[in-house]
């Protein structure tokens, strides 16, 4: 009963029309600021080491880079991946890598506007949707709706589908009780935010950028391996992905559908949780944290969830599932069930063997699903801090959310993963719908912080930021 009602509101939240939005957001982004996302790659490179050494509080820009890849790369890099090629065939993978490339677009402007209307509390640097939806659109209002689904959300629903990806794996490989996994991962995040951000900053400026580039290089080695399968596995992309398959041409739709939704759940573009990382950056222009959160983007889906998609397909480690649940497409080399953790294990498995390769997954998705939990709780404290932060309660209020991300992520780890996934995917699309509208509603202001920086770029000097010169208001930490 309580799945059926979990899963008539996930219909809901994430109904074609917000799959709809999310392409259509990320297009205006992209054509309103002529394709920053390529026009500006080198420089967002190059950004990701730049800091402003005159403010004295906030986190550099590479720490808070390393934060939003954090959020970004997770389950959804593994176990999302399985499940967008599960249930909507190779050719989702090709979605994912299109609602990236817009995505960038929407990702440089909500990063933007979150450095514009930053604030400084309490000697740190806060920031994000509720924020700009308040001083932007003035309306207090549904910043605050959007704060209370934020700290729902990543203080609740999410961290659950991180630990039950580290629980199913560790379970699987080395035959561990879910519910000793679940005390383990509790404890070591309850460790590490209790520090704050700058101890979740330090973390994940390591355990993130290590982490992914071992694992990219993992899957070009198995992917050296199966090289003669390559060439076949884009062409099955591309055909999959047009409805072009005479096998899979009939679920399109699905696979569209399970193509953008399993991409904003990884990449996070326009879902408003990167934001709330990009404010607490220290930079002498806002669109310079703009610029590094959308290379972000392209780190997390177009390296790593390829580099996952990609091992499985070559490996043929997969099953297509219709809609009704049927089996479509069975690969040729396995025999796999629902898509989970185990589509990249088998892959995997096919270079280093059953043992290693499932113990290489499962510190991979560690990693990958800790760091992300991390974030979540930054994303859940900022936006109580938003909610409270004025009252006597904040304290208070700050450990409550402590004990219950520490009591999700124990949840997590102990229950089936079709629910909390559900519950995950409800609380990204109520974050979406917001911060969609939001950002579209302001699109105005980081069109024309981008022309005013491109312009002073031009002119040979170090762009300022000015915000009474460019008309835009309540942008008061900025204030000359």
């Amino acid at each position: 009963m309580v799945e059926r009602i979990i899963n008539t509101v996930n219909g809901w939240v994430w109904s074609p029309v917000l799959v709809v939005l999310c392409l259509a957001a990320g297009l205006y982004f992209s054509f309103g600021t002529r394709f920053v996302q390529v026009r500006r790659f080198g420089e967002m490179a190059r950004l990701l080491f730049s800091t402003d050494k005159k403010q004295k509080t906030g986190i550099t820009s590479f720490q808070a880079f390393a934060m939003a890849l954090s959020g970004r790369v997770g389950t959804g890099n593994i176990v999302g991946v399985a499940t967008a090629i599960g249930y909507g065939g190779p050719g989702a993978i090709v979605w994912m890598w299109i609602i990236a490339f817009l995505g960038a677009g929407s990702a440089f402007a909500e990063a933007t506007l979150a450095q514009i209307y930053k604030e400084n509390h309490k000697g740190e640097y806060r920031g994000g949707p509720a924020y700009y939806i308040e001083k932007g659109l003035n309306a207090r209002w549904l910043g605050v709706v959007f704060a209370v689904c934020a700290v729902v959300a990543c203080g609740v629903f999410l961290p659950p589908v991180q630990a039950n990806g580290i629980a199913i794996s560790f379970a699987n490989t080395l035959s561990v009780n879910h519910a000793w996994i679940g005390v383990a991962v509790a404890l070591l995040i309850g460790f590490v935010v209790i520090g704050g951000v700058k101890r979740i900053a330090s973390v994940a400026q390591i355990a993130a950028p290590f982490m992914a580039v071992i694992y990219i290089i993992l899957s070009l080695v198995i992917l050296i391996v199966h090289a003669s399968e390559v060439p076949a596995v884009f062409g099955d992309m591309v055909r999959s992905a047009f409805g072009m398959n005479e096998v899979l041409g009939g679920i399109l739709g699905s696979t569209i559908a399970w193509g953008v939704k399993r991409g904003i759940y990884s990449n996070e573009a326009g879902q408003g949780t990167a934001p709330i990382v990009a404010a607490a950056a220290k930079v002498t222009h806002p669109v310079k944290q703009g610029l590094v959160q959308a290379f972000s983007v392209y780190v997390d889906t177009l390296l790593v969830c390829t580099a996952t998609a990609v091992m499985i397909l070559a490996c043929k480690t997969y099953n297509v599932f219709g809609a009704d649940g049927s089996l479509l497409y069975t690969s040729t080399v396995a025999q796999l069930g629902e898509p989970d953790v185990s589509y990249t294990t088998a892959a995997i498995n096919t270079l280093l063997g059953a043992k290693i390769g499932g113990l290489v997954v499962s510190i991979a998705l560690f990693f990958f699903a800790f760091t992300t939990i991390m974030a979540y709780y930054y994303y859940a404290e900022t936006n109580l801090v938003y909610l409270f932060g004025k009252g006597r309660k904040e304290h208070m209020l700050i450990w409550v959310l402590r004990v219950l991300l520490i009591l999700a992520v124990f949840y997590g780890s102990v229950n089936k993963a079709s629910m909390i996934w559900s519950l995950g995917d409800i609380g990204v699309g109520a974050m979406a719908w917001i911060n969609i509208v939001a950002i579209l509603l302001l699109s105005m202001i980081p069109f024309r912080a981008l022309r005013s920086y491109e312009k002073q770029k031009k002119a040979g000097k170090e762009p300022e930021f000015d915000p009474e010169e460019l008309k835009i208001k309540n942008a008061d930490f900025w204030k000359k």
